[in-house]
């Protein structure tokens, strides 16, 4: 028979209903329970709370959060495999571990897809988050032991999402509290008046450092969302048109490397820098955020002459370019022009790409871009829902749609040659905030500090069925999907195969995976379900 979680499945189920109707008189009662099951080493799952129809949260506090242990053996032994679930009525990464064994005769709609591990694309990069000004906010409203479940929550490699990417801007964004760069002194050439702010020392270096004491093997990258207004056509940094004048190319570079020199001299090293976050924002009329224009010449000219010749003489020559971060919508032209000049291709290691304008363009793009610059690796940088102005209210707890999306997302990434996914702010509040421009969305964790509090959101487990499984250094390996079920899988570098699925259906689909040096697998995939499937090589 095909393997079935179907019992833990409606218990699930009922539990999820059972405590969302008796959370106001048994929480005290529940929290002592699962914090003397944590003290004995044997409580993990998901503390539920519901907030309608299809929307479970997983409740953390400074006590208790749920975690997902290292199996034991890490390692499946052969003829077996391990199996997470996640899925739309209230499982979190539940596992559970079964062997190999074909379907048997008579089931039908069996979904066959088949797993080829000699056939190899991009090696894996990582997954991560962006520590913005209202991250860091947010996370400060909670009580210090609260704080550290949060952080472990993402960057924790034992229990964690084993996160191993940061995304650190460069001065402020629409996610601070107010517009602000690190030269606000008109006419500053020389840079006399650079500094970090207290932005930096409160909200993005105490946080990215503690990532960083979880794990080591974290890479940080950066963007700056404009340069001081003073260096730019329209002496603003938002606006229309705004572009970097010409005379102070060199002074921006300048700029840029004060930043990376400073952040290391408190305990940051900056892997990489972006040329500017969504430079297509500054074509637009109107429009309040932060940001910069560039053309494909002016930034090819720019990193040529300027960046990228700045950075290689400098002590931080190994930090690496990363060029557009901005929608695939400007793939491949943008880069191709770009590239243009030799000069600016050599100095780029990277493709930086956002997700916001993914439903307008096909993912064969990344492919063309891949195809024409086999060198440079593609990584998803920013990515989250409730960004559309018909998005409201801009954060919808426990939303299983948005946590859909995200897997999705992540999925089709994989599979069109990007090494990575990084979402965008690592907590907000319930309003999605706060941002200067009122440009609020929805975040995987959702911090409440009147109870000193955190939401995990299904895009949390989204994510965590890619991060916490596809070790850095994996290798992406063909699998075929359909429709319906969409599939990607890796072979990692403990040679596990990693097979992440979703199942689009809403009833349980039973799955074959055939590979052809391990034998078959017959699962019944629950409806609406993220899983991800490990088994040895």
């Amino acid at each position: 028979m095909p393997v079935r979680i179907r019992f833990n499945r409606t218990t699930v189920s009922q539990r999820v209903r059972r405590r969302a109707n008796m959370w106001n008189t048994r929480m005290i009662v529940l929290l002592l329970v699962v914090a003397f099951l944590a003290v004995q080493g044997k409580a993990s799952e998901c503390v539920p709370r519901s907030f309608g129809t299809d929307r479970i949260v997983c409740v953390c506090n400074a006590t208790y959060c749920d975690v997902t242990p290292l199996n034991n053996p890490r390692v499946p032994r052969n003829g077996t495999f391990y199996w997470y679930v996640s899925s739309r009525n209230g499982l979190r990464l539940n596992m559970a571990s079964a062997e190999f064994g074909s379907c048997p005769v008579g089931v039908s709609s069996i979904v066959v897809l088949n797993v080829n591990t000699t056939a190899r694309y991009q090696t894996i990069l990582g997954f991560g988050t962006a520590f913005t000004d209202s991250a860091g906010i947010n996370l400060n409203k909670l009580s210090s032991a609260t704080q550290d479940q949060l952080i472990r929550s993402y960057y924790d490699p034992e229990v964690g999402s084993r996160y191993t990417l940061g995304r650190i801007p460069i001065a402020g964004t629409d996610f601070s509290t107010r517009p602000y760069t690190y030269d606000d002194y008109p006419n500053d050439t020389t840079l006399q008046h650079f500094a970090l702010t207290q932005e930096d020392y409160h909200y993005k270096i105490p946080n990215a450092r503690r990532a960083l004491e979880l794990n080591p093997e974290v890479k940080f990258f950066s963007s700056a969302w404009t340069a001081p207004a003073w260096m730019k056509t329209i002496d603003s940094i938002n606006g229309y048109f705004g572009f970097l004048k010409r005379e102070n190319y060199q002074t921006f570079a300048d700029y840029i490397l004060r930043f990376i020199e400073d952040y290391r001299d408190n305990g940051i090293d900056i892997w990489a820098v972006s040329t500017g976050n969504e430079p297509l924002n500054a074509f637009i009329p109107g429009i309040s955020l932060p940001s910069m224009a560039w053309t494909p010449g002016t930034v090819r000219d720019w990193i040529a002459n300027n960046l990228g010749p700045t950075l290689r003489a400098s002590s931080r020559n190994g930090t690496r370019i990363f060029v557009l971060d901005d929608q695939r919508i400007e793939l491949p032209w943008y880069v191709q022009a770009v590239f243009q000049d030799s000069r600016a291709r050599d100095y780029t290691t990277g493709i930086a790409v956002h997700w916001y304008d993914d439903s307008f363009v096909p993912p064969t793009v990344l492919t063309e871009m891949h195809d024409d610059s086999p060198d440079k690796f593609i990584l998803l940088t920013e990515a989250c829902t409730g960004f559309r102005i018909t998005d409201f209210p801009k954060v919808i707890l426990g939303s299983w749609n948005r946590g859909e999306q995200y897997i999705l997302s992540i999925i089709q990434y994989m599979n069109h040659w990007s090494v990575g996914w990084v979402d965008w702010n690592f907590a907000l509040d319930s309003e999605g905030g706060p941002n200067w421009v009122n440009n609020t969305v929805d975040a995987p964790i959702i911090v409440n500090p009147d109870t000193d509090e955190f939401y995990k959101q299904p895009m949390y487990y989204a994510l965590k069925h890619f991060s916490r499984f596809v070790d850095r250094g994996s290798v992406r390996i063909s699998i075929t999907d359909t429709d319906d079920i969409r599939a990607t899988a890796f072979v990692t570098p403990s040679e596990e195969v990693v097979v992440v699925l979703y199942n689009r259906n809403q009833q349980p689909t039973t799955v074959t995976l055939n590979d052809p040096e391990a034998g078959t697998i017959c699962v019944e995939l629950p409806a609406c379900s993220m899983n991800t499937i490990i088994y040895a090589r």
